[in-house]
């Protein structure tokens, strides 16, 4: 889909902060993050919803969800994280993608009405990016 945002980062043609890739799926900060470390996972294959991921995707995006969720809270020294997916409503892009937001206790959000941050320079976005990519190399290696 050549109009596709994430469809366009996933290629190369538009540049993103990339924390994590794999055969199925591609990881990159996102550039208006609720916190520091808010990492978007999208599948390489363009599709709009969950409901139309190939049964066959299923698992393996989730794993990467599922580690990407470990490595962020980790490299950003959080209490948890926030994993989230809209389907349609809300999504900003038609591309699916999975929201992992580092939580601390009291960090202001409630509800769905948060407000967004930005990164000072892209030194800072560059740092977080080493920081996930450390902690995603440490778990790997506890496999």
């Amino acid at each position: 889909m050549a109009e596709c945002l994430f469809c366009r980062i996933v290629s190369g043609e538009l540049p993103a902060t990339v924390v994590y890739e794999d055969d199925n799926s591609v990881a990159f900060l996102d550039h208006r993050p609720l916190f520091h470390g808010h990492t978007l996972l999208v599948p390489r294959e363009h599709v709009e919803t969950l409901g139309e991921l190939s049964s066959k995707l299923v698992g393996p995006y989730f794993e990467a969800a599922q580690l990407l969720s470990r490595a962020v809270e980790s490299a950003m020294d959080a209490e948890g994280t926030f994993v989230a997916m809209n389907n349609r409503v809300s999504q900003s892009v038609p591309h699916l993608h999975v929201h992992v937001v580092p939580r601390r206790k009291k960090d202001g959000l409630k509800g769905f009405f948060w407000p967004r941050t930005k990164y000072i320079s892209d030194e800072e976005m560059e740092e977080v990016k080493k920081k996930i990519a450390t902690a995603l190399k440490k778990i790997e290696m506890e496999k």
